[in-house]
């Protein structure tokens, strides 16, 4: 049974796969070079996670206009790290901050906004437990694009074939094509600031 807040990747030792998606006029440019280029922002907050499903969920299996391209971005563990250590929720939790007081002083100075928001089914069910997204401020996103970037895929093909097998009632064949994700282990210090490891 998955614990409420809890973050559920495909990564490795060194590594771990994170979601976004975009038109092709971002998209494109950002697979040939492996990297963001303009007409991408460095100035507004660049929202990354984890999940594919909630990706799915949020740009509508990449049919909604503006996020047609689903792209998977490998970075660095150490950049993921990084970025949760800097992490501060995007509203109040009680079991974390001593007031809402508190945690304006603190949001207000965030490099980096944590919010969880509900997990879905590859049916679009949503289910109990929580998926993480990852707000990067304009201070820390040159960090992601020109140092914790490893490789980025295009995941619109395969996004295309599990939403036609799903289109096709195929949902255990569709079931198969989804990219495995197991619990990543967060350090108890840094899982505490962003809700986790707590009752």
């Amino acid at each position: 049974m998955p614990h409420e807040y809890e973050i559920r990747a495909d990564y490795d030792a060194d590594s771990i796969v994170v979601y976004q998606a975009y038109a092709p006029m971002i998209a494109l440019p950002a697979l040939e070079t492996q990297r963001f280029v303009s007409p991408f922002s460095f100035t507004r907050m660049t929202w990354i996670k984890p999940s594919y499903l909630w990706m799915m969920h949020r740009s509508g299996w990449g049919k909604k206009p503006g996020q047609e391209h689903i792209l998977a971005i490998r970075i660095t563990r150490s950049g993921w790290e990084e970025a949760l250590s800097l992490g501060v929720l995007t509203r109040p939790d009680p079991r974390i901050h001593e007031s809402e007081k508190h945690w304006i002083t603190e949001f207000k100075s965030a490099k980096v906004n944590i919010q969880w928001d509900p997990e879905y089914t590859i049916r679009d069910l949503r289910l109990d437990h929580r998926s993480i997204q990852m707000g990067l401020t304009p201070s820390i996103v040159k960090s992601y694009v020109n140092e914790w970037i490893l490789e980025i895929k295009d995941y619109t093909p395969l996004t295309r074939k599990i939403y036609g097998l799903l289109r096709a009632k195929h949902v255990e064949e569709a079931e198969h094509y989804l990219p495995s994700e197991q619990v990543y282990p967060v350090p108890e210090s840094i899982g505490k600031r962003l809700g986790m490891h707590l009752k």
